[in-house]
């Protein structure tokens, strides 16, 4: 492919090819078919499935007694009516319960249930037994790497979505 100047001068066709390939495999991740056998496998189905939201707020929960929902929100980068919403989920599917916050008996909190505890264990054994198995198709150098690469990119992807937000895009 030719590496000619576009329009934006920080970037060339090679950049836009590069990105157009990051963006196709990002779609693909989230979108394909495989990735909703992957969702089957990781989160279960049938009536002893999560959703992934879940799982997500099961990961802060499990490794904290209990937290606010405004930490809650925060960890799952989502607004506190959203996780209110998300929160009432957990409740009703039993993985989840409001408890007294231990600092300040006015405030209320959130903990797992021993369900819940015990569904993201199992979740999470799932979810890593998939990864390792993903991981086992690179070398160790290169797993190390893709981690690396990852963390980096959701850093960028905060950091590119917080600056647009600012500019008003």
């Amino acid at each position: 492919m030719k590496n000619t100047e576009t329009p934006n001068p920080l970037f060339n066709d090679l950049d836009l090819e590069t990105a157009g390939r990051v963006g196709f495999a990002w779609r693909d991740i989230r979108r394909g078919t495989t990735a909703s056998d992957a969702r089957d496998v990781v989160y279960g189905v049938g009536g002893s499935a999560i959703e992934p939201g879940q799982m997500d707020a099961l990961d802060l929960l499990v490794t904290v007694e209990s937290c606010r929902m405004g930490d809650l929100a925060d960890h799952l980068r989502i607004d506190p009516s959203t996780a209110t919403r998300a929160v009432q989920r957990l409740i009703k599917d039993g993985l989840a319960e409001r408890v007294i916050h231990d600092g300040d008996g006015r405030v209320v909190a959130i903990a797992a249930t021993e369900r819940g505890r015990r569904i993201h264990g199992e979740v999470h054994i799932r979810r890593r037994d998939l990864t390792l198995a993903i991981l086992s198709e690179y070398t160790p150098e290169e797993r190390f790497v893709l981690a690396d690469f990852l963390e980096r990119f959701t850093v960028a992807m905060d950091n590119a979505v917080k600056a647009r937000k600012r500019r008003g895009r």
